[in-house]
């Protein structure tokens, strides 16, 4: 899952971050409101938190500038502005929650998984597949119970194809958001970990379309 984290505080920028790659994320941040209109106008993200104190462009410009343009990613916005009127203008603009500083990143990370799965239409944070099951608390993937041992890179990507479930996810959609930008996005690399994946998961558990993508079923053998 690829998050975008727009804070100008350095330290809490830094903290965000680390939790957030710390719970499986791959993140990229932008400092001002410029960069971040930007970045969420031109690329793709799971998630992107938000700032409203931004220099250049304040937050809640560069949200509505998304939302006009049609991006609809969920976005939770960070404020240190306390008042009830400023959390509702926030929510009106195109907001999908709101925490207010200072906040506690257990509460981050939550309000994070609870977005990004309501914004694919799963309602739990324990993601069944047929035998397999992603406890996205617990940065885990079972198979009939039984834990199995992902790298950072394994469990990204199979978080992605579960929370899209059912669904074709295309090469070129997987690597946009298992990747950085800095990271060569080579398609033969995809191809290996996808190869490893199956050998943790078990036969069947991704399934290849040629030429469209690749699926985890609703019901994974």
């Amino acid at each position: 899952m690829r998050v975008l984290v727009v804070e100008d505080d350095a330290r809490i920028r830094r903290d965000v971050t680390a939790t957030l790659e710390g719970a499986g994320y791959l993140v990229e941040v932008a400092r001002d409101g410029e960069e971040a209109w930007f970045s969420g106008d031109t690329q793709d993200f799971d998630l992107v938190v938000l700032d409203l104190g931004l220099p250049v462009l304040d937050g809640l410009s560069v949200l509505k500038r998304w939302r006009a343009g049609g991006r609809a990613m969920p976005v939770l916005i960070l404020t240190a502005r306390g008042s009830w009127s400023e959390r509702v203008e926030g929510i009106d603009a195109g907001a999908d929650d709101y925490l207010p500083k200072p906040f506690r990143m257990e509460e981050l990370l939550a309000r994070s998984r609870a977005l990004i799965r309501r914004s694919v239409g799963v309602a739990s944070a324990a993601i069944a597949a047929g035998p397999l099951l992603l406890d996205t608390r617990q940065m885990r993937v079972s198979r009939d119970g039984a834990p199995l041992a992902l790298s950072p890179l394994e469990y990204r990507l199979v978080a992605y194809l579960m929370h899209h479930k059912g669904r074709v996810v295309p090469a070129t959609e997987l690597l946009e958001h298992l990747y950085g930008d800095d990271d060569a996005r080579d398609p033969n690399a995809l191809e290996a970990v996808i190869a490893r994946l199956r050998k943790k998961l078990g036969p069947g558990a991704v399934e290849t379309r040629r030429g469209f993508g690749y699926l985890v079923e609703e019901a994974a053998p």
